[in-house]
């Protein structure tokens, strides 16, 4: 299971009125070492500036990577990420995740990030079963 949904948020959602906040605070308790990831990161470009931050150290556990894979992998959930904490998310591998500001100066850069070419380069042996 993805998120840990309380009934009362699982009531809302049968009843079609769901609000996005609830949703995203879902997943911060549901998703904490994402969450934890994604905020400081947010937090690391706020304070550097420049096209994006990322994090290149493995997660400590398969916990936690499955954590990041469920985050990413979702669309609703990036998405409302996304959206609260007004960035871009981009994933390599099984723990590199970035985040680029909305600005669109920084198109290029996220590309780059994201392309295949980027992808065949960022790859390792210790990657292979992540």
């Amino acid at each position: 299971m993805s998120l840990d949904v309380s009934p009362a948020l699982l009531e809302k959602a049968e009843r079609g009125e769901v609000d996005e906040a609830e949703f995203v605070d879902c997943v911060r308790t549901s998703l904490p070492y994402a969450w934890e990831m994604i905020s400081s990161l947010v937090a690391q470009l706020k304070v550097d500036g420049g096209n994006f931050a990322d994090n290149q150290t493995p997660p400590p556990d398969e916990q936690a990577r499955g954590q990041l894979l469920r985050a990413l992998a979702s669309d609703a959930i990036r998405g409302a990420l996304q959206r609260h904490f007004g960035v871009r998310l981009a994933f390599q591998n099984c723990h590199r995740v970035a985040v680029f500001p909305l600005d669109g100066s920084v198109d290029d850069t996220l590309t780059r990030f994201t392309s295949v070419r980027s992808q065949l380069l960022n790859q390792s042996p210790e990657f292979r079963d992540c």
